[in-house]
């Protein structure tokens, strides 16, 4: 018996003979890169600014930038800065390029940083709320996109409700998130959020 004919699409067959889109695509990440790259240093600044209130081995920790072909089927980069990770105790900023879709910046903290943590948020409910943050209601903790079934807005909840969901879970995730198309407005936004989440990991 034969193999049956595998058959190109005319659009996959006009993007299979084209270098055009592969081109673009690698100099659109690299530009993210670049953004990311930027950021970063002005992500120092901030977290310089407030060491000697922070716990120490964030301040130390190396920033990383990340790069992947296949969350949900696109590609993605992400900067963690501070970053702070083992079995126990997370803590680390997030921010993330996800092509198609957004910029995100995420406070995920668990363990120790969790306990330290919970206290600030509930005093920052309110301006959290304001500024559009959601707050992750997934038990998978690994997870990005801002599904219902994994973020929710902060003003979506009450503060008994917020404090019942610090409690239950044995992490917090806090993000928020802008557009692709607000690329000009992206590293002032980005580092805005990073400037809120960083606020409540001072001691």
């Amino acid at each position: 018996m034969g193999q049956a004919k595998i058959r190109l699409s005319q659009t996959e067959m006009e993007i299979a003979t084209s270098t055009e889109l592969i081109l673009t695509k690698n100099a659109i990440l690299q530009k993210v890169n670049q953004l990311l790259a930027a950021l970063q240093q002005e992500q120092q600044l901030s977290l310089t600014k407030f060491a000697a209130a922070l716990p120490p081995e964030l301040v130390s920790s190396s920033p990383k930038i990340s790069r992947g072909e296949n969350y949900q089927g696109l590609p993605y980069l992400m900067l963690d800065h501070p970053r702070v990770f083992d079995q126990e105790n997370i803590a680390a900023i997030r921010t993330m390029f996800w092509w198609g879709n957004f910029f995100s910046t995420t406070l995920h903290v668990s363990g120790k940083y969790k306990n330290a943590a919970e206290e600030k948020i509930i005093a920052a409910f309110p301006l959290l709320k304001k500024q559009g943050f959601f707050i992750c209601v997934n038990e998978e903790q690994w997870e990005h996109h801002f599904e219902k079934y994994n973020y929710i807005p902060l003003g979506e909840l009450r503060i008994g409700e917020l404090q019942q969901l610090l409690t239950k879970k044995s992490f917090i995730k806090l993000a928020n998130k802008i557009s692709l198309q607000q690329w000009d407005e992206a590293p002032a936004m980005l580092l805005a959020f990073f400037d809120q989440l960083l606020t409540l990991l001072v001691d």
